[in-house]
């Protein structure tokens, strides 16, 4: 009888999988009854993660799809922002916007430029695994400029929007940096929307 596989707590490659499987004939197919059997959950094609009753799911939008970051409303609910828990996993890439879904959840990918992408993203820690995460300020100015609909012109319209519309912690939104905000307006889109954020900062 087989040995118990002791595989790692991160997502790891079908080659990598394959490499704990060396006492089989058949690795593939081992990899196959593994996954019937719920011991290991495909994340995606070539990509597995072992089974276990808590995941970081941070950690695996990371590794699903690459570079990448967790940010917009998954980070805004981390951070006691927003009140809502989000359901899909969102983050930030530079690659084209992708969307993997498998047993573990929905994991959304959208596309900014890397000028402003690589700016304040955050190694956090949790539990002994560290993944990628936006800044609050960040994780804010990430959802504005990548809504569509949203167009923050007046000062009244900001203060709607994250009272009304996203129900953020005014409390919370006033312990941010404003000038974080005016140097993603200098190197993104929507600057208007983000100089605004700052200002609302600095009442």
């Amino acid at each position: 009888m087989a040995a118990p596989i002791e595989l790692p707590d991160i997502p790891v490659t079908s080659s990598v999988l394959a490499s704990y499987l060396t006492g089989y004939k058949a690795p593939e197919q081992k990899i196959l009854e593994m996954e019937k059997c719920g011991e290991i959950v495909r994340l995606k094609r070539g990509l597995f993660v072992k089974s276990a009753s808590r995941y970081n799911l941070n950690l695996l939008a990371n590794h699903i799809y690459g570079p990448s970051y967790v940010s917009r409303e998954s980070a805004l609910w981390q951070y006691g922002l927003i009140p809502e828990f989000v359901y899909t996993t969102t983050s930030v890439c530079i690659n084209r916007s992708r969307i993997f879904e498998n047993k573990l959840g929905r994991f959304s990918y959208d596309i900014l430029p890397l000028e402003y992408y690589r700016m304040d993203i955050v190694m956090h820690e949790d539990g002994g695994v560290c993944c990628l995460i936006a800044s609050p300020e960040k994780a804010l100015a990430d959802l504005v400029v990548l809504s569509s609909g949203v167009r923050l012109r007046y000062m009244g319209e900001t203060k709607s929007y994250l009272e009304d519309y996203l129900r953020i912690d005014m409390d919370e939104f006033m312990k941010l940096n404003p000038d974080r905000f005016v140097e993603y307006a200098d190197a993104g889109k929507k600057p208007h929307s983000l100089l605004n954020l700052a200002k609302l900062l600095r009442q």
